[in-house]
């Protein structure tokens, strides 16, 4: 990956989050010894087709949960935390998609709304999570609490860094009691989008990963305070909207597969070059479909079509 991409990673990620990461694997490693590895997920028979939801614009505007819904898709379901909720409300459901998975990787507060719902607690039983070892605690215990089995995964960010880094030490000592074989290590480019896509490929083994939901950036039509804000979740910068370095921080992006523009803010310029690198490096047998219609993901291996011909052409 690119020094530029690393460093933002090193900013953002690494020294905001660090005493977050650490304090939330100290409140979730007891339950990481006596609950099951995402390693178990791993299918014995053939692999399916997979579709990860995430929660962004498009999926709205496309009627892309409907389309779902109503489709004959017999692969796995891969709901972003962020979008599960609106997704059974669509009727994709367990029942209709019984394999069915929820992914869940951020340290932060708050993600707990995402499973404090009737709906997650109705099919909660049938759903199959996959939880960061430094994902939010209290999130987890809600999930828990709806019924969902808690699967754990290790989410990648300072292995290189050997023994010494984090996600060695909190290995080892996740295997010095249970999982001897230890947990999945995947991935995230940052967010919980990029973290589903592998968990397609690299535990369910399917070949075939499609993309809906996944913008990695903003519509013409959002206004500059959500935009620079990322959504509100971060401070927006103090600068001039005519400047040559705003441009550079949020830029416009053409997308020639879905003819439409899109707008970058620097954490989706992180998350879209990352997605965008890892596929361009995965092995040859796996084919990444983008569905989303819109935001910024096409490119090299990317593989990009409406997600009516999707669910037409694949249905395992």
């Amino acid at each position: 990956m690119s020094s530029e991409i690393e460093q933002v990673m090193q900013k953002v990620y690494y020294e905001k989050l660090y005493d977050s990461w650490v304090s939330n694997f100290a409140l979730n490693l007891g339950n990481i010894w006596k609950e099951e590895s995402g390693n178990d997920l791993i299918p014995k028979d053939k692999a399916k087709s997979s579709i990860v939801i995430g929660k962004g614009p498009s999926i709205k505007e496309h009627n892309h949960l409907e389309l779902l819904a109503n489709s004959e898709f017999k692969g796995n379901i891969i709901c972003c935390d962020g979008a599960l909720i609106s997704a059974l409300k669509a009727g994709i459901t367990p029942e209709k998609f019984p394999d069915f998975y929820v992914v869940c990787i951020e340290a932060r507060q708050g993600l707990k709304k995402y499973f404090d719902d009737d709906l997650v607690k109705k099919f909660g039983k049938k759903i199959k999570g996959i939880f960061s070892v430094v994902a939010d605690p209290e999130a987890i215990d809600v999930a828990r609490k709806s019924g969902i089995k808690i699967h754990w995964m290790h989410a990648l960010f300072d292995y290189e860094e050997g023994k010494k880094s984090f996600n060695q030490i909190s290995a080892m000592m996740i295997r010095a009691k249970k999982h001897k074989n230890g947990l999945p290590g995947l991935q995230t480019g940052g967010n919980v989008g990029t973290t589903s896509w592998f968990f397609g490929w690299r535990v369910l083994k399917s070949e075939t990963v499609a993309l809906v939901g996944i913008n990695h950036g903003w519509n013409e039509t959002d206004s500059w305070e959500i935009i620079t804000s990322h959504g509100f979740e971060v401070e927006p910068p103090e600068i001039d909207h005519n400047s040559p370095s705003f441009n550079k921080l949020f830029p416009k992006i053409y997308n020639p597969e879905f003819d439409c523009n899109c707008i970058l803010d620097p954490i989706f310029l992180y998350y879209s070059k990352a997605l965008k690198e890892f596929i361009s490096r995965t092995p040859q047998n796996i084919t990444t479909i983008n569905a989303t219609e819109g935001g910024v993901i096409f490119g090299d291996r990317i593989h990009c079509m409406k997600f009516s011909t999707f669910l037409e052409k694949y249905k395992f």
